[in-house]
């Protein structure tokens, strides 16, 4: 079976694309997309070759900006429903849905809500690794109509297919993260969390 083709890319920090983020991913193989200074020109048939696309962490709102300024948005949908895998972490598990909680306009936390929309509801990522995710994530749910949805401790997983609005299978990766949540407006006091499998530990 020939191996599966990678690509990876950091979401934005400040002005620029982490250069670590970058080498991280040569190193395992993947290939790295970057917007800085420009995309790819060819870069639908350079997304649309891939089976797994990665989005790493970083300034959400700039992210989404810069790909939709370029078309990229409509590539990831046609990628997406195609059947190539989309996946990342903190904001690229914002990305995919419609909204989301970031710290993209500054230090305090706020709610986003024109995240792509390929998967409805909203997202939280580091949801047991920073104080203030969890009571802003109810409140914004339970108080100012931000849409129910799926609340992920650090190192936890979830997937989801088929684009409904539901708790997916889910893994974690280290250490006692918990499975993902879900927040729902008429009980966002009360964050339903599953059990998680345990992968990708290694002994030291």
């Amino acid at each position: 079976m020939a191996s599966p083709q990678i690509v990876g890319f950091g979401a934005f920090r400040a002005d620029s694309e982490n250069p670590y983020a970058a080498i991280t991913w040569l190193e395992r193989g993947a290939s790295v997309l970057r917007f800085n200074p420009r995309p790819p020109d060819d870069l639908r048939a350079f997304t649309l070759a891939h089976d797994l696309i990665v989005v790493g962490g970083g300034n959400t709102a700039n992210m989404l900006a810069v790909w939709r300024v370029h078309g990229f948005d409509s590539i990831l949908r046609e990628a997406w429903e195609s059947g190539i895998v989309l996946t990342g972490w903190s904001a690229g598990m914002i990305c995919w849905f419609e909204a989301g909680v970031t710290d993209s306009f500054g230090p305090e936390l706020a709610g986003m809500r024109d995240g792509l929309g390929f998967l409805p509801g909203s997202a939280c990522p580091h949801y047991d690794g920073e104080d203030l995710r969890r009571p802003v994530y109810r409140r914004l749910v339970a108080e100012e109509g931000f849409p129910s949805g799926i609340a992920a401790d650090d190192a936890a997983g979830a997937r989801d297919r088929g684009g409904r609005p539901r708790l997916p299978r889910h893994a974690r990766g280290r250490g006692a993260a918990r499975g993902p949540r879900r927040l729902a407006r008429n009980s966002a006091s009360q964050a339903t969390a599953r059990r998680p499998i345990q992968i990708g530990v290694r002994s030291t």
